[in-house]
C-alpha cells in the first residue's frame, strides 16, 4: 500500500502544473467557460482541487521526500495552504489567484534549475545581455497577465492586452507613461501589481533573479558577477554578495524615510489608511524613477508644496545617481578613511547630476515663467523649476501641466529625456556617464588634447567608443520610432517627439497624447520602453554574431573630419 501510495504521489506535482494551466484558463476566460457550464461551481471546483494537491505535494516531500534543503520550501507551501483555505471563506477566485503564483514560481525554478540537469540556467548565465532581456520581457508578461485579470480593474472587466501590455511595460521599465488613469481604471489589487512591477523593475531583474538564485543555493558563475557589477554601475572588484545586500538595504531604508517624510502632507489631506498607501506608493514609484501616482492630474495639485516638492526630488535624485554612488557616499561619509576616496565614477555621476539640475532648473524657470507657471509666486516658481529639472530627466511626476509647456521648454525636456539618469540606477537614458564622456571630448579637442583626462585621470578609448556607439544607437532608434510614428499619428511632431523620448528614456512626461495613441503606437511606444530600460548595447551584445578575433593589423589612414 504504501508503496502503490508513494508512485502515486510522485506524480502529484506534475499534475499540479497541469491543474496550474486549467486555473490560468479559469481566471481569464469567465465568459466562455461560463457560457457552457456553472462557473461558480466551476472557480470552487478549481479552487478546491488545487488546496487538495498542495496539500498532497506538502506530504510527498514530508513523507519521501528529502526534508534536508527543502525545510523552506514546505514552511512556504504550508503557509500557502493555510492562507489559501482561509480565502476559501472568502472568495474562491484569491485561492486560485495565489495558488497559481506559487506554482508559476516552481515551474520556473524547476526550467530553471532541474530541466535537462540546470542546462537552461547554465545557458543562461553564460548570456547575460539574452538573460537580462528575457527577464523583462517575462515579468513584463506576468505583469500583462494579472492587469488584465477583472480583478484588477475598479469596473471588473477584462482590461484590453494592448493597455495592459503598456501598462505592464511601463511599470516594470518604471517609465510611467500611461493609457489609462492608474486610480480610476485599476483597483487597489491592480494598483499593487503595479507598484510590485516598479519594484522589481527598479531594483533590476538582474538583481533580484540573481538573489533568488542565491536563496535557492544555486552557484553563479564568474561571468554572471561581473555582469551584476555592470548592472548596479559599479567596478569589477565590487563583492557580488555585499553589493545584493547593500542594494535592499538601501532600497528599504530610502523608500521607507520617504514614505515617513510624505505621510506627514498626505495624512492631512486623507485618511489615514488611505495616506498611508500614498506615500508607500509615490515613495516606490519615486525612487525607482517610475512616475506613476495613483492621484488624478499626478502631483499638479502638490505644486506649492514643499514637502512634496522637496521629497519627490530628492527621492528620484537618489534612485537616479545608481547605487554603487549611493553605496560610495555612505563609505565615504559615515566610514571615511585616509585611503580611498570617492571614485572617478562617483564623481563624474555626482557632477553630472548637479550640473544637469543646475541648468534644467534656470531654464524651466526663465522659459515658464509667464507660460505655464504664470501666476504662481516667486517661492512656487521656484519649486516647480527645481521639480521638474529633476523630475524631466527621469521620474516623469509633473507639478506642471505638461501639455502647455513653451516650445524652448519642450527641446530643453527632450534633451534631458535622452540624458537620463545614471548607470545602475533606476532610470534610463544614454546616462549621465556618456553625456559626461562626450562632453570632456569637445573640451579636451577644444583645449588641444590628445587625451581624455578628468578628476586626474585618464579615461580608456574603449570608454569612449562605448559612448559613442550608445547615443549614436540611440539617436538611431529614437529617429526611426518617431518616423513610424508620424505615418501613423495625426499628433503634431513635438509632441510625438516628446513623447518617444520620454519614452526612451523611462521618463513616463506626456504632453496629452498617450490615452490617444492608436493600438499599433501604442506597440511602438511599448518598444521603445523596454528597449530604453534594457539599453542599445544590451540589445546589439545579444544579437551580435561573436567571431574569433584575429591578428591582423590593417595599416592606418587619416580621414578629413569636419
Amino acid at each position: 500500500m504504501l508503496k502503490y501510495l508513494q508512485q502515486l504521489l510522485k506524480h502529484i506535482e506534475f499534475v499540479a502544473y497541469l491543474l496550474a494551466v486549467w486555473s490560468f484558463l479559469v481566471l481569464f476566460f469567465e465568459p466562455v467557460i461560463g457560457y457552457y457550464l456553472d462557473f461558480s461551481r466551476v472557480e470552487f471546483y478549481t479552487a478546491l482541487a488545487n488546496l487538495v494537491l498542495l496539500l498532497l505535494v506538502i506530504l510527498n516531500r514530508l513523507l519521501f521526500g528529502e526534508v534536508k534543503g527543502t525545510q523552506r520550501i514546505i514552511v512556504f507551501d504550508i503557509l500557502m495552504l493555510v492562507m489559501g483555505s482561509l480565502l476559501m471563506v472568502y472568495q474562491t477566485k484569491f485561492v486560485i489567484f495565489f495558488l497559481l503564483i506559487r506554482q508559476t514560481y516552481f515551474i520556473l525554478q524547476f526550467l530553471l534549475f532541474r530541466f535537462r540537469e540546470g542546462k537552461v540556467f547554465r545557458w543562461l548565465s553564460g548570456n547575460p545581455p539574452v538573460t537580462l532581456m528575457l527577464s523583462f520581457a517575462l515579468v513584463i508578461f506576468f505583469g500583462t497577465i494579472l492587469l488584465m485579470l477583472p480583478l484588477a480593474s475598479t469596473q471588473n472587466r477584462v482590461t484590453p492586452l494592448v493597455d495592459a501590455l503598456f501598462t505592464s511595460t511601463s511599470a516594470t521599465c518604471v517609465t510611467g507613461l500611461v493609457v489609462v488613469d492608474t486610480g480610476l481604471h485599476f483597483s487597489l489589487f491592480g494598483q499593487i501589481i503595479i507598484l510590485l512591477l516598479i519594484q522589481i523593475g527598479g531594483l533590476g531583474i538582474m538583481t533580484i533573479s540573481t538573489t533568488f538564485a542565491l536563496l535557492l543555493g544555486q552557484n553563479i558563475s564568474l561571468k554572471l558577477k561581473n555582469v551584476m557589477n555592470q548592472v548596479a554601475g559599479g567596478s569589477n572588484t565590487v563583492n557580488i554578495f555585499q553589493l545584493l545586500k547593500n542594494t535592499v538595504l538601501v532600497t528599504a531604508v530610502i523608500e521607507a524615510t520617504g514614505s515617513f517624510i510624505l505621510f506627514f502632507q498626505f495624512s492631512r489631506d486623507y485618511p489615514i489608511l488611505r495616506a498611508i498607501y500614498l506615500s508607500v506608493f509615490h515613495a516606490v514609484s519615486a525612487f525607482c524613477n517610475a512616475g506613476f501616482s495613483p492621484i488624478r492630474d499626478n502631483l499638479v495639485g502638490y505644486a506649492g508644496n514643499a514637502i512634496v516638492s522637496l521629497t519627490i526630488p530628492m527621492l528620484i535624485i537618489l534612485g537616479g545617481i545608481g547605487f554603487t554612488v549611493l553605496i560610495d557616499l555612505n563609505r565615504f561619509i559615515f566610514y571615511k578613511d585616509k585611503v580611498r576616496k570617492l571614485s572617478v565614477h562617483s564623481k563624474i555621476v555626482l557632477s553630472a547630476t548637479l550640473a544637469l539640475i543646475v541648468l534644467g532648473f534656470l531654464a524651466f524657470f526663465v522659459l515658464e515663467f509667464n507660460s505655464s507657471m504664470r501666476g504662481f509666486s516667486i517661492a512656487k516658481r521656484i519649486l516647480s523649476s527645481f521639480f521638474q529639472s529633476v523630475t524631466t530627466r527621469t521620474a516623469g511626476f509633473n507639478t506642471v501641466n505638461m501639455s502647455i509647456l513653451s516650445k524652448g521648454s519642450v527641446l530643453i525636456a527632450v534633451a534631458l529625456m535622452f540624458i537620463g539618469a545614471s548607470p545602475g540606477s533606476t532610470g534610463g537614458g544614454i546616462k549621465t556617464t556618456t553625456f559626461s564622456l562626450l562632453a570632456l571630448t569637445v573640451v579636451s579637442m577644444i583645449k588641444g588634447k590628445r587625451d581624455l583626462s578628468v578628476f586626474k585621470r585618464k579615461i580608456t578609448i574603449g570608454n569612449f567608443r562605448e559612448a559613442t556607439a550608445l547615443t549614436m544607437l540611440s539617436a538611431g532608434i529614437v529617429f526611426f520610432i518617431v518616423l513610424l510614428l508620424m505615418t501613423i499619428e495625426p499628433h503634431t511632431f513635438d509632441k510625438i517627439l516628446f513623447e518617444a523620448v520620454s519614452a526612451f528614456g523611462t521618463v513616463g512626461l506626456s504632453m496629452g497624447i498617450t490615452p490617444f495613441l492608436t493600438d499599433a503606437g501604442k506597440v511602438l511606444i511599448t518598444i521603445l520602453m523596454y528597449i530604453g530600460r534594457i539599453g542599445p548595447l544590451t540589445m546589439i551584445y545579444a544579437f551580435s554574431i561573436r567571431k574569433k578575433h584575429t591578428n591582423i593589423n590593417y595599416a592606418e589612414e587619416t580621414i578629413a573630419i569636419g
